[in-house]
């Protein structure tokens, strides 16, 4: 069986990263929440919805008040939070530090998966022109910069809200699309690592391929149940290990079978929640119900590149609130997506607009509505598109030197940003991107050539 030490990242990585977002909490007393809105900035709906749970009222009212069964938001981070509460007390300070810590071991883990992805990539073939004493300098450096860097914590640290799961869950499903197409494996095997192993050229087992392929359908599930957006990538990523790539046929067949293993398994997930969202709500609803009520809202173009405050208002004594109860959720979200697409074929030319100038947000800066302090919004801004510019230079660096995966970061840089397009954006949205935008901006500059050693060869 082939090891793959090389590919592990050290493990000062994960705990340096884990204290020092353990530390911010502690030392800033980012758990101590604020309380207006009756507590809404404690996880918005989701901590709203695992109320309901802890009070015995089910998966409901993602609002204030009561108004019934939801699937608003998919389950994974509410139950999170609803553990917390159970344990700790309804919107407490303890229950907060929990979630904070969980979140913080959350992100920390991405930083392995960040020195994986880099090493099969990037390192192990060389990649990099910038010479190092290093085996895996990307690697190396693009985990370092996520353990300690302070923009790729602040989800972590502050909000008590799922990106810090659903990040660490989406990147992992890449070192396992990795480790399926065997990526980097080759270059170890030709000795280039000096990987030290009974037989490095011999493929992975059956039995751990398999075992490759359940994790990576069970990763899958629980990204669907955290954020449903990621999963505009499961099937790319599952053509882009299948796709030929002069291996044999007993090969391709066996990588078939096992992608019918991780769909099933993806499948088995999935179905508690679909089965639950059919009993309660009388529906088929996969991950999510509110998509109509977003895009209805994104298409009052009155708001310009997107809307701020609520799809829903909170109180319950506002006649849209009333509206929404009185119709049920599904029904109402129904109700909003018929006149989204009315406003949308009334307006064509708006909604292009807006939806091109919802993409240059996505990737240089959401504006804040209010902000006190001038020079912090345009540091904030710079920061935002300088990793974006860096993470996209990389990426077509990548793509021309065909770097192994550059296709399929390719595709992730495309899709997961495509719903939230035309709905609405939030700079937390493009964080599940910023593990490889972390990865490639290393990559990038490892791959200059220092000004000294040009001016020696000439």
């Amino acid at each position: 069986m082939q090891t793959n030490r090389t590919f592990r990242a050290p493990s000062a990585i994960f705990w340096s990263g884990l204290v020092l977002r353990l530390l911010c909490i502690l030392i800033g007393h980012t758990y101590k929440v604020r309380v207006d809105e009756a507590h809404f900035n404690f996880g918005f709906e989701a901590g709203r919805i695992a109320r309901s749970l802890v009070l015995g009222r089910g998966y409901a009212n993602p609002f204030n008040g009561i108004s019934g069964p939801t699937a608003w938001l998919p389950p994974l981070y509410p139950l999170l939070i609803a553990l917390a509460f159970k344990l700790f007390g309804i919107y407490t300070n303890a229950a907060a530090l929990f979630l904070l810590t969980c979140n913080s071991i959350f992100s920390a883990l991405i930083a392995p998966a960040i020195y994986e992805i880099a090493a099969r990539c990037f390192d192990a073939s060389g990649i990099a022109r910038r010479a190092s004493k290093h085996a895996a300098p990307v690697a190396l450096g693009s985990a370092w910069l996520w353990a300690l860097y302070p923009a790729a914590l602040q989800y972590a640290i502050h909000w008590i809200w799922e990106m810090s799961l659903s990040t660490c869950l989406f990147t992992w499903t890449l070192v396992l699309a990795l480790r399926l197409r065997q990526t980097g494996d080759s270059q170890l095997a030709s000795g280039i690592w000096n990987l030290e192993s009974d037989n490095p050229t011999r493929s992975p087992s059956p039995r751990r391929n398999f075992t490759l392929w359940i994790l990576f359908g069970l990763l899958w599930g629980l990204t669907a149940l955290s954020n449903a957006s990621l999963l505009l990538v499961f099937p790319a990523t599952l053509l882009w290990i299948l796709w030929p790539y002069d291996v044999s046929i007993a090969h391709l067949k066996r990588n078939l079978t096992g992608a019918l293993l991780a769909c099933v398994v993806f499948s088995a997930v999935l179905s508690p929640w679909i089965i639950r969202n059919e009993q309660t709500l009388h529906a088929f609803i996969p991950t999510r119900d509110n998509l109509g009520v977003e895009l209805w809202q994104s298409t009052h173009f009155y708001w310009d590149v997107f809307p701020w405050g609520q799809a829903v208002p909170l109180s319950p004594l506002d006649p849209e609130h009333r509206l929404y109860i009185q119709m049920g959720e599904v029904a109402y979200s129904q109700m909003r997506m018929t006149q989204a697409r009315a406003n949308i074929a009334a307006h064509p030319h708006t909604f292009l607009r807006l939806t091109l100038e919802r993409i240059q947000c996505f990737w240089f800066g959401v504006p804040h509505p209010t902000e006190p302090h001038p020079a912090n919004e345009i540091l904030r801004e710079l920061n935002f598109s300088f990793l974006s510019v860096a993470g996209l230079l990389g990426l077509a660096l990548a793509l021309r030197r065909r770097v192994p995966a550059a296709w399929l970061f390719a595709a992730v840089f495309l899709l997961v940003p495509a719903a939230y397009y035309v709905v609405t954006v939030q700079a937390r949205f493009r964080h599940p991107l910023e593990p490889l935008i972390a990865i490639l901006a290393v990559y990038l500059f490892r791959s200059t050539t220092p000004r000294r050693a040009t001016l020696t060869k000439q």
